[in-house]
């Protein structure tokens, strides 16, 4: 990472908006200022304050941060508490009437469970899960479509002690196999399918294939009726109705230490092996619940709406945990965005008069193809915030997201973290930080971060390096299951003084903003230049054709590495002289923009680009077809897997 370039130049700046300020919970950069401040004086005093102000604990902590086995740290030891509390049962005296979850199914149809409903539906799941032996440490995985039954599953495991590992449902038999043997789990719950785009997801049918091919301590499947098919049920298998008729309405919560494990969280697997992230149930839940309030300044009347699925990390800080812990509203939608047309999301945020909502740049991207007139049908008014999440948005996007679904009203929240951070690391506190399109802006306060050398040296402004953690904070994850030494030497290494290596790639312009360059292992060196391939990619975004892109490097005996970009234009994929046109198009226009050093050598143009279905490229996948190789091995976690001939040109 020494020597990494940037060439992307980005002047737009958007302060605040005075009327937003004028209410935020955070509302000025005075306040985001002393906030910084009182946590660099205090650094845990001020983390013993959010915790006590965020999170209810039923036996107070005594120890804020123990640093005695680094990187091992420990938070708020000697404090119990329970995370199904501070999601639900807290809010019951004020709150028991007031919707928690406003569902949406993939048919459109809708129904809304109040925190009272949810209270009594996660209790008599908490006493089925007892009754079929499950204690405080079982691991359970939970392999469900995106309803309300997939939080009430997590929070009842949440309420008995047993930590959850919750599968994206769209992931092979296999990818669940490997991860229900990972967690030594003794439990699946899932559903006999799911819906999505109108098709029927199988996911009963997956459990199965996966126990078959070798899950030996599995000892039942618990079946949420969601289609109502019963002949897919075995003998092993009880359903979510049966489990939980007749159980008692109470169910006393297990107060566990604040490093209990609440979860276990598998990464994606667009880099390999998947790890499981191990989370701690006090650090998690008091930044995730910090992190709603201040980033996304949730208030009792907003109607919030985090459209990811709750089998990645922002299902659970900005679904299950985060916004439950706050007593929010917030709609939680079964479909895909494009279904049964592009103006889907547009329309829900009309229909259910949704104030928050947090999406991802590559649905921005999708949804800015379709034009401005889809979401022009749909009243928007209600919108007071934007956010993004999962990788860096380009320039162009954010601008169309601010003109077109904000109406120049709305702050956008570009939110960088990671499943390792388990909350919101760097981002803008709405009312107090001036936004600038494809900046995460600032850090939170109370997060130390900065760019370091290869050597763990601090370096200066618009030098591209290795973004880095340099304190402990509470949400922080404590070890890889099974595979501590991998813990340490992938987030730890010894070249880092202590410091958590976050894998992306930075710099931070003269005003301190930071600007993610992409992964370390994205960067190109061309010519004995090291680009960031994110500034590439915005650069195509940023012409008025494109609507998608991503950038690799493939070797070139002369330069090192050649530029492959594969793009996704605006309209229909070009093609014979189209192509060769748009091709020298483009190149040219890279050029003017950042530099002839950054033109791509080769432009390949696609349907989509090879995604997960958390919506993350897998450039690793294009990095093989850049070379002419169909990447081998399980691509199950692809939402479009026909895409990869398609750009091999097969």
């Amino acid at each position: 990472m020494n020597n990494l370039e940037s060439i992307l130049t980005e002047n737009r700046v958007f302060p605040p908006n005075p009327a937003f300020a004028a209410k935020a919970r955070i509302g000025s950069r005075a306040a985001y200022d002393a906030l910084v401040a009182e946590a660099n004086s205090d650094y845990e005093g001020f983390w013993a304050r959010l915790a006590r102000e965020f999170v209810t604990w039923d036996t107070p902590f005594s120890t804020v941060l123990d640093e005695s086995n680094a990187p091992h740290y420990r938070w708020f030891t000697e404090g119990k508490l329970n995370a199904s509390v501070n999601c639900i049962d807290r809010h019951l005296p004020t709150k028991a009437s007031k919707i928690a979850i406003i569902a949406e199914a993939d048919d459109g149809s809708v129904r809304e469970i109040t925190y009272q409903q949810l209270h009594d539906q996660v209790v008599a799941l908490a006493n089925g899960l007892k009754s079929l032996g499950i204690t405080q440490g079982d691991r359970v995985v939970i392999y469900m479509p995106m309803i309300p039954e997939a939080s009430i599953a997590m929070l009842a495991c949440a309420r008995i002690g047993a930590i959850h590992s919750v599968v994206f449902g769209g992931f092979s038999a296999e990818a669940l196999r490997d991860r229900i043997n990972d967690t030594g789990a003794r439990l699946v719950i899932t559903a006999d399918g799911g819906m999505r785009g109108g098709r029927m997801v199988p996911l009963k049918a997956a459990v199965d294939k996966a126990i078959e091919n070798g899950c030996p301590n599995i000892e039942q499947v618990v079946v949420f009726e969601r289609l109502g098919n019963a002949t897919l049920m075995a003998e092993r298998d009880i359903t979510w109705s049966a489990l939980t008729a007749g159980q008692p309405t109470t169910c006393p919560p297990v107060m566990v230490d604040a490093e209990h494990p609440l979860f276990l969280l598998y990464t994606s697997g667009s880099t390999g092996k998947p790890k499981g992230v191990q989370h701690a149930t006090g650090g998690f839940l008091v930044n995730a619940a910090m992190t709603n309030a201040w980033v996304f300044d949730l208030n009792d009347d907003d109607v919030y709406w985090c459209t990811a699925d709750v089998g990645w990390i922002t299902g659970h800080s900005y679904v299950t945990y985060g916004p439950m812990a706050l007593g929010v509203t917030q709609v939680m939608f079964e479909g895909i965005p494009s279904y049964p047309d592009g103006g889907r999301f547009w329309q829900m945020i009309e229909r259910h008069k949704v104030s928050v909502f947090y999406t991802a740049p590559t649905a921005i991207r999708a949804l800015m193809k379709l034009g401005d007139e889809v979401p022009a049908k749909s009243d928007l008014s209600s919108l007071r915030l934007l956010g993004t999440v999962g990788e860096p948005i380009n320039p162009e996007a954010w601008m169309w997201y601010h003109r077109v679904i904000g109406g120049e009203r709305c702050p956008i929240a570009d939110t960088w973290w990671q499943t390792e951070t388990g909350a919101h690391m760097i981002a803008p506190l709405p009312g107090a930080i001036a936004t600038k399109p494809g900046s995460c802006t600032l850090p939170l306060p109370g997060i130390m971060a900065a760019i370091v050398n290869d050597e763990g040296e601090l370096i200066g402004p618009n030098q591209g390096g290795n973004l880095v953690i340099t304190r402990p904070w509470p949400s922080m994850i404590r070890t890889i299951w099974g595979d501590d030494a991998r813990f340490q030497r992938s987030y730890f290494p010894e070249k880092l003084k202590g410091y958590y290596l976050a894998g992306d790639s930075a710099r931070r312009d003269n005003e301190g903003y930071f600007w993610i360059m992409g992964r370390i292992d994205d960067v190109l060196n061309v010519s004995g230049h090291r680009l960031g391939t994110m500034e590439i990619e915005s650069a195509l975004v940023a012409h008025p054709l494109v609507a998608e892109a991503a950038v690799v490097g493939k070797p070139h005996e002369i330069k090192g590495e050649s530029i492959v970009a594969f793009v996704v234009c605006k309209g229909d994929r070009p093609e014979g002289v189209a192509a060769e046109a748009m091709v020298k198009t483009l190149r040219d226009w890279v050029a003017e923009q950042i530099g002839p050093i950054a033109k791509p050598d080769e432009i390949r143009f696609g349907d989509n680009l090879p995604k997960t279905r958390s919506g993350k490229i897998m450039r690793r996948l294009l990095r093989g077809i850049a070379k002419g190789e169909l990447p081998e091995g399980d691509v199950s976690t692809l939402e479009n897997p026909a895409i990869l001939e398609q750009l091999l040109g097969k």
